[in-house]
């Protein structure tokens, strides 16, 4: 069957659907991802369809750096979201409509279920929808768009603040999704968004995410499934530099550095900390400036490289510890390599993951940008390099390689009985196609692309709201 995708924004957005688009093509299904023009190339490398949105976050983050700073409290980040992704959906009707074309079931992750949910009202095709964190409310998992508190909040005031969260997150996306429904002659949405259209034993959620780090809520429905992270391995046209090869080969496992996706209005100060850091600490560093959260400053420390980026599957295994800002594919791929990491968040999503990772002894407390000194740097640093930290690391990595997300989540897009007969495995029923779902809510894409590829590394981060 065919089968559309929706996912926009950074490689951590769309490396996790390439796998699983992988996954479900080896079975004979024919797969398309929607995705911004700076994704073309590696989902194409990757043996998918492509099709074109309008979504270029290198842009909006390049005009508007402190976005990120605002990114950290949603009732800032709201009205700057709100212009941005009005401008951005101008022509998702049209988009979406020539993606979906000839589609027979529709996976929307994060903001795209709205599109994908209604594409699939105007078009009578199924629609699932995705997400690479947790937003189904409940009481027992904090909001992950808030900084989660040193202590358990009550669960009745945390599942409280999921709803309040759902209507600033329909605040955000219903300048977008109100002229897309329009263009679709759909009914527009109410003031509270389409949280509430279906029961909750009606819905249909994957999550990409290991339970492993993050069990799920015994609250949830059953058809909110969390499957394990969707990896996307093997970037076979990349090759490491002779001097990288080199400096790996010349000592001890170094530390990794990098905010991949993330742009700091703060570079040059963040930089002179985390360099000042390193040479304090006396240990050997990589460090990958990205898009731009680090600097290459010049330095005469043979103790420390600095490269662009490197696939974070083929770096990882081979460092001590990974500093990072907590993106959801760069602390799957940390988890999956089995080190500990030592997180300073910039956005969103991040500093949950910061304090997953804590909760689980694989990380120290995060460390605050605002407030980060050299000096407490170094102590991080040296807490996570802990032997008891590093076993908890690779404690956690058997667990995860035990997961298979992709064929967990093809399983139960089986069970629900939406994904029709492939060609391994052909069935005598045919896939429902009456039924959809509303919706909850380094480098470009390109960097990293490489030839056909294995089932890993989301490596940059997520921007993705409830």
């Amino acid at each position: 069957m065919n089968i559309t995708i929706f996912s926009i924004g950074t490689q951590g957005d769309v490396r996790p659907f390439i796998a699983l688009g992988i996954g479900l093509q080896a079975e004979g299904h024919k797969v398309c991802i929607a995705s911004g023009k700076t994704c073309e190339a590696l989902v194409k490398n990757h043996g998918l369809s492509y099709s074109p949105l309008s979504a270029d976050f290198l842009e909006v983050m390049a005009k508007d750096p402190r976005a990120i700073q605002r990114g950290l409290n949603p009732l800032k980040l709201m009205n700057t979201a709100r212009a941005h992704l009005k401008e951005m959906a101008q022509h998702w009707a049209e988009e979406g409509l020539a993606a979906a074309e000839g589609a027979e079931l529709l996976l929307g992750n994060g903001m795209m279920a709205v599109l994908a949910n209604s594409l699939g009202e105007a078009l009578n095709i199924p629609a699932v929808e995705t997400h690479l964190q947790p937003v189904t409310p409940c009481p027992d998992i904090p909001p992950m768009m808030l900084t989660p508190p040193d202590n358990p909040r009550n669960g009745a005031i945390n599942e409280l603040l999921y709803h309040f969260l759902r209507a600033v997150t329909w605040r955000m996306l219903s300048a977008a999704y109100g002229p897309v429904r329009k263009s679709l002659k759909l009914s527009a949405l109410p003031w509270y968004g389409p949280y509430y259209r279906q029961k909750k034993q009606d819905r249909r959620i994957l999550y990409g995410f290991s339970p492993a780090l993050l069990p799920p809520s015994s609250s949830w429905p059953t058809g909110v499934q969390v499957c394990g992270n969707w990896f996307l391995s093997g970037e076979s046209q990349w090759r490491a530099s002779e001097e990288l090869l080199g400096f790996l080969a010349a000592g001890e496992k170094p530390i990794y550095l990098g905010f991949g996706s993330m742009l700091s209005d703060d570079t040059d100060n963040l930089s002179a900390i985390i360099y000042e850091a390193i040479a304090r600490s006396g240990r050997r560093a990589i460090i990958a400036t990205g898009w731009g959260g680090l600097a290459a400053q010049v330095q005469d420390n043979e103790n420390i490289i600095v490269i662009d980026a490197a696939p974070h599957d083929w770096l990882f295994p081979q460092m001590a510890l990974a500093v990072h800002h907590g993106g959801a594919g760069t602390t799957a791929a940390a988890i999956r390599a089995g080190i500990p990491s030592v997180v300073i968040p910039f956005f969103g999503d991040q500093p949950f993951w910061a304090w997953r990772l804590a909760q689980n002894g694989v990380a120290p407390k995060m460390l605050k940008r605002k407030s980060l000194s050299a000096a407490g740097f170094v102590d991080a640093i040296a807490e996570a390099s802990a032997l008891s930290m590093q076993n908890s690391a690779r404690k956690l990595a058997q667990e995860i390689a035990r997961e298979d997300g992709v064929r967990t989540a093809i399983e139960l897009l089986r069970q629900w009985e939406l994904l029709g007969p492939s060609a391994s495995q052909p069935t005598s029923e045919p896939a429902r196609t009456d039924r959809g779902s509303t919706s909850d809510i380094g480098k470009p894409c390109g960097m990293n692309s490489g030839g056909t590829s294995k089932i890993t590394d989301g490596s940059e981060t997520t921007t993705s709201t409830v």
